[in-house]
């Protein structure tokens, strides 16, 4: 009875690692690709959290094996060290806060990309939903680019 156990949770734990890795039917061609985002921008007419997200990803043997993510002004800025800031300066340091986590979150999203294999399972970051957002369309729009 226990060695049945403990087989059927090695079955499980195998079973569960396996079952983010997406669609098993599609394979993507080695090499680097790039996915863009539609602009976001918010309906209420403020420019807190508008842009686009941009997102670029090697696969090697078939595997996700390197992914970048940065997120972008409409205008092209580059939303890094500075965003969140007004006239370079920190004028609202809540903001600039929450700004900055959703900076973080790039890499994060980029790092579990990586780790997983696939989007699935990957959810969205708290304060970074617009930026998860943007990075799964980018993300399936480098992929869509891979498939073989």
């Amino acid at each position: 009875m226990k060695k049945r156990f403990m087989f059927l949770t090695a079955l499980f734990a195998v079973s569960f690692a396996f079952a983010g890795c997406g669609d098993s039917n599609v394979s993507y061609a080695d090499g680097s690709y790039e996915g863009t985002s539609e602009v976001y921008e918010n309906e209420d007419g403020s420019e807190d959290g508008n842009g686009y997200g941009v997102v670029n990803i090697t696969i090697e043997g078939g595997l996700i094996t390197e992914c970048e993510f940065k997120t972008y002004e409409i205008d092209g800025t580059l939303k890094g060290e500075d965003y969140g800031k007004e006239d370079g300066q920190i004028k609202n340091k809540d903001y600039y806060n929450k700004a900055q986590r959703a900076v973080a979150a790039c890499d994060e999203y980029a790092d579990m990309l990586v780790a997983n294999g696939s989007l699935d399972g990957i959810d969205a970051i708290s304060g970074a939903t617009i930026n998860y957002n943007e990075f799964t369309e980018a993300v399936k729009d480098a992929l869509s680019q891979a498939k073989e």
